[in-house]
């Protein structure tokens, strides 16, 4: 009994997405809980950072690589043909997350250099251990993903000098940080919704399929790309506003060719859709926030950071989690609640920066929103990450 006790115990370590799903919900619930007591309570928090770059640092530097490191971890051995990074080396991935978690929340009591330090570690492994995949299979067309990575850690490092008085660029690293996530996600997408899209598609022999990718998806990918990368170093360049309105364009565009109107039967694949539209929406705020003063800028870095990214994580992780345990993959009511919220926790944080009179009562709001959605995930999920394929058991 205690060896199959042991064994059962040692499942959440097989493979990425298991302990790295349940670290990212779970840290986003707490983060956004901390975040609310702040905002409501005063709470202090024993960090360098200050309070709103703790919030934005944790979210963007510590839930969501969590997620992409989940994902990745959990593709690359279906890109490769290599065994899955498991065990003692994911036991250490993890533990160097949750390091840099602790790291940040009480910086202000540890040495400067260490919070940095610790912070930056889990990272620069993740992006060491992608590349080293990609490259002992011979997987070289992969070779992009450990690029966004690395520019996450720069970004990461960027935010962590700025909170410790060095003088760089005001919000240079979270712009950084936003742009290498959005690109990741760009190009992720382009790989998965069309594909599942299609499959579901056809699995009921629908005449209309999603386009196959092509030249047009590069241009849209490059365009937003380049749009971003305009207002990293050049937040307020007119050139930089109409590029990332070209380029919300280029990808709406890119949107429509797959498909998603026709798969509103299935909330698991719908929502894939709804979080790339986020980084439509998103790209057309921010370049609107740059060229005119009719959109606030919070307003457009929340459409692509809690709306896009929020609702792509928390879409990727349940359909991972129930693809790679065995599982329908269907989003039941419960599932579906869970996207409803996320998507009222944007809908309600981009209000509250349209809204500077009611902003308290609807930051508040979103905040419990985006609780409820992870939470969920971390109620009704948690336990299937925590144990063996179901199809192993019948």
């Amino acid at each position: 009994m205690a060896a199959v006790a042991g064994k059962k115990g040692m499942t959440v370590w097989t493979i990425a997405f298991r302990p790295l799903f349940l670290a990212a919900s779970l840290w986003s619930v707490l983060a956004l809980a901390v975040w609310v007591l702040v905002l409501t309570q005063g709470l202090a928090l024993p960090s360098r950072f200050a309070p709103i770059d703790w919030h934005v640092h944790e979210m963007l530097f510590g839930f969501i690589p969590a997620a992409i490191a989940g994902f990745l971890l959990t593709a690359i051995p279906n890109w490769t043909g290599r065994a899955p990074v498991r065990g003692l080396p994911l036991i250490g991935l993890v533990t160097l997350w949750v390091a840099g978690r602790i790291a940040c929340f009480s910086s202000a009591l540890l040495p400067v250099w260490m919070g940095v330090a610790v912070d930056s570690v889990f990272l620069l492994a993740l992006g060491l251990v992608v590349t080293r995949e990609i490259v002992l299979a011979g997987n070289y067309r992969n070779l992009i993903m450990p690029v966004p990575i690395a520019v996450l850690l720069i970004a990461n490092i960027l935010t962590h000098l700025e909170a410790l008085g060095v003088q760089v660029p005001s919000g240079v690293g979270r712009r950084l940080g936003i742009t290498a996530v959005v690109f990741l996600m760009s190009v992720i997408a382009g790989r998965i919704i069309p594909a599942f899209t299609r499959n579901w598609l056809m699995m009921r022999k629908a005449e209309k399929l999603p386009s196959a990718a092509g030249r047009f998806d590069a241009v849209a990918v490059a365009t937003l790309a380049l749009g971003l990368l305009g207002w990293v170093f050049f937040p307020a360049s007119i050139a930089s506003g109409a590029i990332l309105l070209a380029a919300a364009a280029l990808n709406g565009v890119r949107l429509l060719r797959w498909r998603g109107f026709a798969t509103t039967a299935e909330p698991l694949l719908a929502i894939l859709h709804v979080g790339y539209f986020w980084i439509v929406v998103g790209a057309a705020l921010l370049g609107a926030s740059i060229l005119g003063d009719h959109v606030p800028e919070p307003a457009a870095i929340h459409a692509l950071t809690a709306g896009a990214m929020g609702t792509m994580v928390l879409a990727v992780m349940s359909r991972v989690s129930l693809g790679h345990t065995g599982r329908m993959l269907h989003a039941d009511a419960i599932t579906t609640t869970a996207y409803a919220a996320i998507t009222l926790a944007t809908l309600t944080r981009i209000a509250a920066a349209c809204l500077p009179s009611l902003y308290a009562p609807l930051i508040s709001l979103s905040g419990v929103l985006w609780i409820a959605s992870f939470g969920i995930f971390v109620a009704y999920y948690g336990p299937m990450l925590l144990a063996p394929r179901t199809d192993r058991l019948r």
